[in-house]
């Protein structure tokens, strides 16, 4: 194939951005192969592919983080040699990672200011973040410290920080992956505003419904190789899976479910906020049988990941008997001891929570597993490396072996390997928060066609996902978490997405009195009878 033609058509503008094979290769996979790809001013750009297939080592080659071994990058018509972010910067390309870049024990403004141009003060920043996130719809605070945000809020800040950049080429990284469907739709408005005024989007998504809607070019990677272009407009979501994968994601096989004896069960949860920012857990209460999968729903923010500390065992300051597992009180139980009882949780964090990324597969299953510990405390290696192999065999990880660091992997194929290690532990009850975030169509499919197996199985599940589409498509019952108080549950038969919709506005408590108000007068009219 000869490579594009990149001289200048008189009279016609350069394209934004021009990529003529681009390869980079690592020790145990060449990430990108002769990649070549074209994005006109004021175009949104998808670009497609399933986990691991190269695209954000093409996007950091892009914005300097990554320096490519062969090729060449044109940028508005002139080649361009790209060795840092502030070189990107100053071109004008602004990149949303999808691990985010943010310094924990900093406040948002901070954070944001550190990525800007140094002449703007930080109190003019402050403001600006506020301006900001108000028209777009993202409103966040600018003094609170990074690390009492949500995942969802911790995104807003990126995506914030990168429009305050007034950028010519705005590369996102899975933006959407923890906005709810509201949020999407006004960061949908943002974007297709922003092209319209000449601005460049590249856009990385495994929503096929998204990618159909706002890009109306499309370049599809796999194995780190182009395997087409096209205008997704013109696509169907089959089209596109296979065009990704070579084949459309299998449907999910649901059996009507067969529940057994109560695994989880919270009574009366109420926990004060650890800090300024946090939310106040009132009055928690649901049960989750064996057999079952329930679902929780809910802007980011509104108590997830209290809620998610006070039944992991990462916060034991709840009386013994507001959290039962298996009938024992394990309110003031840690981690391990609920482990024992036979509880594992996948926490949204995927690096510094659920795997260290500088530890190797192998070595990150002793996170939630010793049966690689003989006496003493010697390690068996080769039982543990085996073990990881097994995992990433039977889950589809591409990694470079059991020994590959954490965070080597891309975000979906880490994902996959942290969701198998639990599930591999043949759990009685599984917690899961956001379990296919950044995960490709058939990587999601795989995830939850396993959470399903594991519930026909005999397991309880309970998941915490602002995917509507996911808790609708595994879910048996369904609740909604808002403001730190938790609806009642609804039978997934007799919810939709504009019940929950209000609901997590926290618009449950008169739809319930309605309900008891029928049931009493129900009730009164059979006692007169």
């Amino acid at each position: 194939m000869n490579p594009p033609d990149t001289t200048p058509t008189p009279g016609v503008a350069s394209p934004r951005l021009q990529l003529v094979g681009i390869t980079k290769r690592y020790p145990a996979v060449v990430a990108n192969s002769g990649v070549s790809l074209t994005v006109q001013p004021g175009e949104v750009h998808a670009v497609l592919g399933e986990n691991g297939a190269g695209k954000s080592t093409l996007m950091k080659i892009i914005y300097g983080t990554v320096k490519p071994d062969e090729g060449a990058v044109h940028f508005d018509g002139k080649p361009v040699s790209i060795r840092n972010p502030q070189e990107a910067r100053q071109l004008g390309i602004a990149m949303v990672f999808q691990h985010f870049s943010l310094f924990d024990t900093l406040t948002v403004a901070e954070n944001v200011w550190l990525g800007l141009d140094k002449g703007m003060p930080l109190a003019d920043v402050t403001r600006r973040i506020t301006e900001v996130g108000s028209e777009y719809g993202m409103d966040i605070d600018p003094l609170r410290p990074v690390h009492t945000l949500s995942v969802g809020e911790m995104q807003r800040v990126e995506i914030i920080r990168a429009l305050l950049t007034n950028p010519r080429l705005l590369i996102l990284d899975e933006p959407t992956s923890v906005l709810t469907p509201q949020a999407v739709e006004k960061l949908f408005v943002v974007l297709k505003k922003l092209a319209s005024e000449g601005c460049s989007i590249l856009y990385i998504s495994h929503k096929l419904h998204e990618i159909r809607e706002l890009c109306s070019a499309c370049t599809v990677l796999r194995g780190g190789v182009v395997t087409g272009v096209c205008n997704p407009q013109n696509e169907s979501n089959a089209s596109l899976s296979r065009l990704m994968i070579g084949s459309e994601p299998p449907a999910l096989q649901r059996q009507a479910p067969k529940t057994g004896d109560v695994v989880l069960k919270v009574q009366g949860l109420s926990l004060g906020k650890t800090d300024q920012f946090g939310v106040d857990l009132i009055d928690i209460g649901l049960q989750v049988r064996a057999g079952e999968v329930v679902g929780i729903a809910g802007v980011s923010g509104n108590g997830q990941k209290e809620l998610l500390y006070a039944l992991s065992g990462e916060d034991t300051r709840a009386a013994p008997a507001m959290v039962q597992v298996l009938g024992q009180d394990a309110g003031r139980m840690g981690p391990r001891q609920r482990r024992a009882l036979g509880l594992h949780f996948v926490p949204e964090e995927r690096l510094g929570r659920g795997a260290v990324p500088t530890m190797g597969l192998a070595h990150n299953l002793l996170l939630t597993r010793n049966d690689a510990v003989g006496s003493g405390g010697w390690l068996r290696m080769g039982q543990l490396q085996a073990h990881a192999a097994d995992i990433i065999r039977r889950f589809g990880v591409k990694a470079g072996g059991p020994n590959a660091a954490a965070k080597s992997l891309s975000g979906g194929n880490l994902q996959k390997f942290i969701v198998g290690r639990e599930i591999d532990a043949k759990p009685r009850l599984l917690i899961v928060s956001q379990p296919t975030w950044g995960v490709d169509v058939g990587a999601a499919a795989q995830i939850r066609g396993a959470m399903l197996a594991l519930r026909d199985a005999g397991c309880a599940v309970l998941v915490l996902s602002e995917e509507l589409d996911e808790l609708f498509e595994i879910s048996d019952r369904l609740h909604v978490v808002a403001k730190g108080r938790l609806s009642p549950s609804v039978d997934r038969a007799d919810a939709s997405v504009q019940k929950i919709g209000e609901w997590m506005s926290g618009l449950w408590h008169a739809e319930v009195q309605q309900h008891l108000a029928r049931s009493e007068r129900q009730a009164g009219a059979g006692g007169q009878a």
